[in-house]
């Protein structure tokens, strides 16, 4: 297959290219910086692209089977002051509407698009459970941001594209993402409890990303959203108890509320408020999980016999 990817030198882009590649698929990278990658690979190519640029790159991005899009400005860097969440929504909604403007003027349009989205589309809760048919009535922040997203996207799908929105919950990795932050403090023997510890969290591990977007591929009956997350989230208590557990340390000090709330502001709704999300979607399609379980996932992630 010829594999697009817009926000390819990522975290998740990283990996998913590294598959790709493994497959034999042709990966095509766009990114702001193409001459910062050097690659030798016949079917690895690093694309120059910015979001005003999408009409220049017909020729090249004719009669590709697949297009990802993972482009958009983190939701970790630094304080949600108004500017920085207005930036939030306009890389992630300048990027898709220049991506639907591309798709449009595509002679040999790709057969699927997969664009980037998040589990925060359903709003925070400690009672209810949500599946791919929920769908949000919440107002947050990060609500607004995945509802605006997805409506952005679904051009591709009125461009008789199959379109599928990846609800990603929190993407577990060594060296990347929110683990290593999460598994400091009990490196020092410090770890706890963050908030209350009742708030779930719904999570994958970055190998079952890997399988789930490969699964997708392979399966043209799926579309819409799909939850990248596992069976089986967590509370927090209990996902903190059990990076305990694995590495052998103590899981003893508490991180309050309020103290979280004056470090990180509004941003820290992303450990204090949670959904339980369940992959409904892909299970009843017949995927199956290579970790489902996190003591599974941190056993692989440190090697642990």
């Amino acid at each position: 297959m010829k594999i697009a990817l817009a926000g390819g030198t990522g975290f998740i882009g990283k990996h998913l290219s590294r598959y790709f590649l493994a497959q034999n698929h042709q990966v095509y990278v766009l990114t702001r910086k193409p001459d910062s990658y050097d690659t030798n690979h016949n079917n690895h190519k690093y694309i120059g692209w910015s979001v005003d640029s999408s009409s220049l790159l017909r020729d090249k991005l004719e009669g590709m089977d697949v297009f990802i899009n993972l482009a958009g400005e983190s939701i970790n860097h630094g304080r949600w002051t108004e500017q920085q969440k207005e930036r939030i929504i306009q890389t992630r909604i300048q990027v898709t509407d220049n991506l639907m403007k591309l798709f449009g003027e595509l002679n040999d349009k790709p057969k699927l698009f997969i664009n980037a989205s998040a589990v925060g589309y359903y709003g925070s809760s400690l009672n209810k459970t949500f599946t791919e048919k929920d769908l949000s009535t919440s107002d947050d922040f990060l609500a607004k941001t995945v509802q605006k997203w997805e409506k952005h996207a679904s051009i591709a799908k009125n461009l008789g594209i199959r379109t599928v929105y990846a609800r990603f919950g929190i993407v577990l990795d060594k060296q990347e993402g929110a683990l290593p932050k999460m598994v400091l403090p009990y490196k020092f023997f410090v770890g706890g409890k963050v908030g209350t510890g009742k708030q779930w969290l719904s999570w994958i591990y970055i190998k079952d990303v890997v399988n789930l977007v490969n699964f997708i591929l392979h399966n043209e009956e799926i579309e819409g959203a799909v939850n990248f997350t596992t069976p089986f989230p967590l509370q927090m208590n209990e996902f903190g108890k059990t990076i305990g557990e694995v590495l052998g340390r103590p899981h003893y000090l508490p991180a309050p509320s309020f103290a979280l709330k004056m470090i990180l502001g509004e941003m820290s709704t992303l450990v204090l408020d949670g959904q339980k999300v369940l992959p409904n979607k892909a299970q009843q399609l017949g995927f199956k999980f290579e970790f489902p379980t996190l003591r599974e996932t941190l056993t692989d992630i440190y090697r642990i016999k």
